[in-house]
């Protein structure tokens, strides 16, 4: 594990997480699929590991040795979470499956105790299916409707439409911090602002974010907040939800049953604070631990020089690959003002096709809509490829996709 850098050492990083080392197709592993999924460090598979091996009990209920350590480890992993975001306290942070189950949590619990008929939900026409399809849900409970802020040529959202569409009406705001598809960062301190000018709430997908740059919660000043651990170096099935106490106090619960009461009689029950209130049932206790041990990793080489060397890496990747012939991207052209995500199409070369022809050379990238369908059309394209980075890739492995993309343009005659 890197025990603190001023810049990454990429060759110290990349020894730490053992799927590297796989030989695809012949060819040595290059892994630009972070977006959907991050790889893992051998800090977090031990984490985890040793909770099973030496301390796995349920949590918060026996009273026995084995029953306090597990708790004990799974509250640590609750705090240090609490601080890698910046939360003023651990009881800001719930632990659910991932981001998705986070943005359905806000919208079945918060949203159909204050969303009403007429009431605005304003979306942005990048966001994920996951930052859509509950809003849809719940709108069509409620009668509410939702408004799109739409974006410009750069990929970057229309500062008009952000304080025309953000009125009176609006109760809600649901936004993605950084595009899983353009790579763009939304200034969300802003949206915020004007979300609250108004009375309304702002919920934050950070999914493609709190894992490459510094997040701060009292900063952004969210009201909500949702990321998933397994994008961020942490194991799947753990995710987080970020809620203002009071709001998480104010806030009924999601699921019924087991740990989330006070008391359960036969025609009524009261429940626990929050967070446990929203963790009912035996929660994914490694799961947390993996996570915890995630944020104690990327702590350690700091997350501004994982934003910093990231930007570096695609400035690199963006030269590189728009002087490929036929190559077209989408998103900001300037790396500062997005993440490590270049989404593109080859020619007509369908983007499964790409990811195929891709794979022989052992490289893993994405194809297809990328669970943006709204914004595929708005983009007036079937599918696009998406090739996203993390601290272990380098330039030598861009290298290697763009010969692979030279090898895909003479194949298909472009």
């Amino acid at each position: 594990m890197v025990e603190n850098a001023a810049t990454i050492n990429i060759s110290k990083i990349r020894e730490d997480f053992p799927i590297l080392k796989r030989i695809v197709n012949g060819k040595p592993l290059v892994y630009f699929d972070n977006a959907a999924t991050s790889q893992k460090p051998d800090y977090v598979l031990n984490a985890i590991s040793d909770y099973y091996r030496n301390k796995n009990a349920n949590i918060h209920r026996g009273i026995h040795k084995l029953g306090e350590e597990a708790t004990v480890a799974y509250e640590d992993a609750r705090g240090k979470v609490a601080k890698f975001v910046g939360a003023r306290q651990s009881e800001e942070v719930v632990f659910v499956r991932n981001a998705t189950e986070g943005l359905n949590l806000i919208a079945m619990t918060w949203g159909r105790a204050n969303i009403k008929k007429d009431d605005k939900i304003v979306l942005s026409i990048m966001e994920h299916h996951s930052n859509i399809v509950p809003w849809q849900m719940l709108a069509k409970e409620t009668g509410a409707h939702i408004d799109f802020i739409e974006i410009d040529t750069e990929g970057v959202l229309r500062e008009d439409q952000i304080r025309e569409k953000i009125d009176s009406t609006t109760r809600l705001v649901s936004i993605t911090h950084a595009s899983n598809v353009l790579g763009t960062i939304n200034a969300v301190e802003k949206i915020a602002r004007e979300a609250h000018r108004v009375g309304a709430l702002i919920t934050v997908d950070a999914a493609q974010s709190v894992p490459h740059m510094p997040v701060n919660v009292r900063e952004m000043d969210c009201d909500f907040l949702v990321f998933s651990g397994h994008k961020m170096l942490g194991p799947t099935g753990i995710g987080v939800l970020y809620g203002k106490k009071q709001l998480l106090e104010d806030t009924p619960p999601f699921v019924g049953g087991g740990e989330m009461i006070r008391e359960v009689h036969t025609h009524e029950a009261t429940w626990k604070d929050a967070p446990y209130k929203f963790e009912a049932g035996t929660p994914n206790a490694a799961g947390a631990i993996g996570l915890g041990a995630a944020t104690e990793y990327l702590t350690k080489i700091g997350m501004k020089n994982v934003h910093d060397f990231e930007r570096e890496l695609t400035a690199y990747a963006l030269e590189k690959i728009s002087k490929v012939d036929g190559i077209v991207t989408y998103g900001p052209k300037d790396p500062a003002h997005r993440m490590g995500v270049i989404t593109f199409n080859l020619g007509d070369i369908h983007a499964h096709d790409l990811a195929t022809i891709l794979d022989e050379d052992g490289i893993a990238i994405r194809s297809g809509q990328h669970c943006a369908q709204p914004l595929m059309e708005y983009l007036g394209v079937p599918a696009t490829s998406r090739a996203s980075f993390y601290i272990y890739n380098t330039k030598e492995e861009v290298d290697v996709l763009i010969g692979a993309l030279e090898r895909a343009r003479l194949l298909f005659k472009l």
